[in-house]
């Protein structure tokens, strides 16, 4: 036998041996079970992924592309960047950029969260990045981001953290978002404040950043004080 007749074969004895899954009795005949197989749910296909597109009223934020790594090197690659976030690595190399939207690209098709670039509609010029990871046991998701240098000091990430926000509870039905920053960032406390996100604590030399350890101040918001 091939393996669906072998499966099959399982599945008929089995019924014939067992109670019903339907009825509560034996199955007495070959084409009872066989009907009960028919009601045995397939496996489901996921649907593919559909294409999310958010915009304000200067920007434009959607899924990463490999033809934005070209913008995306000198901005992400400058070290101011990199010294106010966890995970930006410096040097940041074509490698790193590959690799990140390999990564981005699986939180999309495994309906992990959320990846988006940030650009100016006007244009369409790249901005900076910004993403939700959910943790779907818990329904909560952290939430990251970053500005490049010349864009800084304008609103944009302000602008685009509340779409974030929105997204994640609007949404993606989330229960709670949470995010951090290093403490001597204080500029992005001040975006999370703004929005209504409340300063839960502080985790003493939480991080080895370069060579030191750094504390990192942590804020959160609920659904309910977001969508009220």
């Amino acid at each position: 036998y091939d393996g669906a007749a072998r499966e099959k074969q399982w599945r008929v004895g089995s019924v014939q041996a067992c109670s019903g899954a339907f009825s509560g009795k034996c199955v007495a005949s070959i084409s009872d079970a066989v009907l009960w197989i028919s009601m045995i749910p397939s496996k489901q296909t996921r649907e593919p992924v559909q294409p999310v597109v958010l915009t304000t009223e200067r920007l434009m934020l959607r899924r990463w592309r490999r033809e934005d790594i070209p913008a995306m090197l000198p901005l992400i690659g400058a070290r101011e960047v990199a010294a106010t976030t966890l995970r930006i690595p410096n040097p940041y190399t074509q490698e790193d950029a590959e690799k990140f939207l390999e990564y981005c690209d699986g939180v999309w098709e495994k309906d992990e969260g959320a990846r988006f670039a940030i650009f100016l509609r006007d244009g369409e010029q790249l901005v900076g990045g910004i993403g939700l990871v959910v943790n779907r046991q818990h329904n909560h998701a952290e939430l990251g981001y970053w500005i490049g240098v010349p864009f800084w000091n304008h609103g944009y990430c302000t602008e685009a953290v509340r779409a974030a926000l929105d997204h994640g509870f609007a949404t993606l039905k989330l229960h709670r978002i949470y995010a951090t920053h290093f403490a001597n960032n204080p500029a992005s406390g001040r975006v999370m404040q703004k929005l209504g996100m409340k300063h839960e604590g502080i985790m003493r030399q939480h991080i080895l950043k370069w060579g030191e350890f750094m504390d990192v101040e942590m804020y959160g918001i609920l659904a309910e004080q977001w969508l009220r």
